[in-house]
């Protein structure tokens, strides 16, 4: 269970979210939603309802420098999306 959640995923459209009891994290891509589940519930001492997984693809990038043209992908990632029991909540910030 070491390493499922590898960051959480916080932005304006998750930081809304969180009024909803819903959080996002980046996942390895071979964890599923058994794995996930147990990790949130023994990091933040809470109860998940229910979890949903989404594989992000990797962008294609390409930079123009003086040596020429170069191509390459961004990494293909994967996000968890966990929602919490009525009352649980996460504070990634601790009490600040």
């Amino acid at each position: 269970m070491v390493g499922i959640l590898l960051r959480p995923i916080i932005t304006e459209k998750m930081t809304a979210l969180g009024d909803a009891r819903q959080y996002a994290f980046e996942v390895p891509l071979t964890s599923n939603k058994i794995e996930i589940e147990k990790a949130v519930e023994k990091k933040f001492n809470v109860k998940v309802n229910s979890v949903r997984t989404v594989r992000v693809k990797g962008k294609r990038k390409t930079q123009l420098t003086r040596r020429g043209r170069f191509e390459g992908w961004t990494k293909t990632w994967k996000k968890a999306i966990v929602t919490l029991k009525e009352g649980d909540k996460i504070d990634y910030f601790g009490n600040a």
